[in-house]
């Protein structure tokens, strides 16, 4: 642990350097804390990231804040073009908490061949399975079930009652909410007269370095071979990722997203709440999906896309912008319909068309 991260304040100065901020005015300026603007008190810093929220600046508190460049402000600043960004950088270096083992729990309940890393901190009731291994720094609280065969890599984070199941490998890093089920079985059957043949699952789940996962988040292990979440990809909560389905690296993933089996999602690839993906599907990189779209075929990289089923985000919304038009639209189109009627009738001379 460096000796930065023990500090019990910072001055403006290093924190600007730290984010590669322009510091403006005093850099001297202690700063122990963050808030927001209206709460922010003497010794915090605070941010401006919306500028609809400008006249809140003139009312602050704060000792300091981090804003974009352009915006006049009368207390010590540091200019950033990503000032949500910044903040978010200065907040994890003034409120980080050092590390601290505090050991491994006389509860701790452990199978035959369990291998356990230095400074840990195993909280009571902690279930681990046979031939499990546990990397250094591992904070595991009370609840925590890890099956057989399966490995938690340096400095993760799991919290209470998150159940990992069999030959599932966790990187570094990660971190893992209440409640969260790695490893479960995938959804797998075969038809069998007027019964279902349950398919055995027989792959794992292996999730990659500084991954977050949602509380109530279940992943499932493939049915042959592992499901994947790429490096450094955020999940919220209740996410449902089904077997054998492969996450690309950096990705978001908002609450109530759902995958079925087998699809595949690139890299940097965002999608809002709600969104739902049929299986064997590929979604490129750098796509972007509106909330409570409905995924049914594959969506090439770098496009924006909305609705059910999903189409271009520009499309969509000039189509939603319709929607409340339709029952004047219809009534349009019957009067319209009346009309060439009556129309066809004169021109044809009252007569019914018989059909030559």
């Amino acid at each position: 642990m460096s000796e930065q991260e023990k500090k019990k304040f910072w001055t403006l100065s290093e924190l600007a350097a730290e984010v590669q901020g322009e510091l403006e005015g005093d850099g001297a300026v202690r700063v122990s804390g963050v808030a927001s603007l209206q709460e922010a008190a003497e010794g915090e810093i605070t941010f401006l990231a919306n500028p609809k929220y400008q006249s809140s600046l003139k009312k602050t508190r704060a000792s300091a804040v981090i804003l974009s460049p352009g915006i006049p402000v009368k207390i010590p600043a540091i200019r950033s073009r990503n000032p949500y960004l910044a903040f978010a950088k200065v907040a994890t270096l003034v409120g980080k908490i050092p590390y601290k083992s505090l050991g491994v729990s006389p509860d701790l309940v452990q199978d035959e061949g369990c291998r356990l890393g230095r400074d840990l901190s195993i909280h009571p009731k902690v279930v681990l399975g046979r031939d499990v291994r546990i990397g250094d720094r591992v904070t595991l609280y009370p609840g925590v079930v890890i099956g057989d065969h399966s490995v938690v890599e340096e400095d993760a984070l799991l919290y209470s009652s998150v159940q990992v199941r069999e030959g599932v490998r966790i990187g570094k890093r990660v971190i893992i909410h209440c409640g969260a089920v790695i490893g479960s079985d995938g959804f797998g059957f075969a038809p069998d007269g007027e019964r279902y043949f349950k398919i055995p699952q027989l792959g794992g789940v292996r999730i990659e370095d500084d991954v977050e996962i949602g509380a109530n988040t279940t992943i499932d292990r493939g049915a042959l071979g592992d499901t994947v979440i790429g490096k450094g990809t955020k999940i919220d909560n209740l996410v449902h990722i089904a077997h054998n389905v492969v996450i690309g690296e950096n990705c978001i993933l908002a609450a109530q997203v759902g995958f079925a089996g087998s699809t595949v999602i690139g890299d940097h690839v965002t999608m809002a709440g709600q969104v739902g993906v049929a299986g064997h599907l590929k979604v490129g990189d750098h796509v972007t999906i509106g909330g409570r779209s409905g995924i049914t075929k594959d969506i090439p990289p770098g496009r924006t896309v909305s609705g059910f089923p999903a189409i271009d985000h520009r499309d969509w919304l000039k189509a939603a912008g319709s929607f409340g038009h339709l029952p004047s639209i219809r009534k349009t189109l019957n009067q319209l319909q009346d009309r060439v009627d009556r129309l066809y009738q004169l021109l044809s001379g009252g007569k019914e068309d018989d059909g030559d």
